[in-house]
């Protein structure tokens, strides 16, 4: 069915450039107000379009676009049935888009956090360690004196060398002699 997804994505695409062509071009409605066409949804039988839109301006405005909407529906539809020739025009409804309205929240939300980032930072920068400063620091001798025992093999934890050697030592292959 993989055909059938792409034809009806293919046909949602092209919905929505012809309603933003069409509101464009032909819609000369004055309550038509600043509108992007951002989305166009078609169900699988093709039988129905959700077209979705913002609106830059106040809630007037967005209202009396949508009434514009509404009453060049009949308009919009003959359009996208005569540019796209499927057997049955998909019947058009229009939905505001919320994308809007959410990117301006989120934003809220981001300003908040950045200032209550910046409350926090204010706080931290007078603020005193409940421990030592680093708890990991260790004295400068005990320091030297640890560094001097990585270089004795099996030192750092208190093992045997790494290497068995024997009485003579190792041979000239490398090898131990019992």
């Amino acid at each position: 069915m993989g055909g059938h997804e792409a034809r009806v994505r293919k046909l949602a695409d092209r919905v929505k450039v012809i309603v933003a062509e069409t509101l464009e071009t032909r819609v000369k409605d004055p309550r038509l107000g600043f509108i992007t066409i951002t989305d166009a949804r078609v169900t699988n039988d093709l039988r129905e379009a959700t077209v979705f839109y913002t609106v830059f301006g106040s809630e007037q405005e967005q209202a009396a676009t949508a009434a514009a909407l509404e009453s060049a529906k009949g308009v919009l539809r003959t359009e996208v049935g005569r540019q796209t020739g499927v057997r049955h025009t998909p019947s058009l409804a229009f939905v505001a888009d919320a994308v809007p309205e959410n990117a301006r929240h989120i934003d809220d939300l981001l300003a908040q956090a950045a200032a209550h980032d910046a409350a926090v930072a204010e706080a931290a920068r007078d603020a005193e360690p409940a421990g030592e400063a680093d708890p990991y620091r260790v004295p400068p001798e005990q320091a030297e004196e640890d560094l001097a025992d990585v270089g004795t093999p099996g030192a750092a934890w208190g093992g045997a060398p790494s290497v068995p050697q024997g009485p003579e030592g190792p041979g000239p292959d490398g090898s131990t002699t019992p």
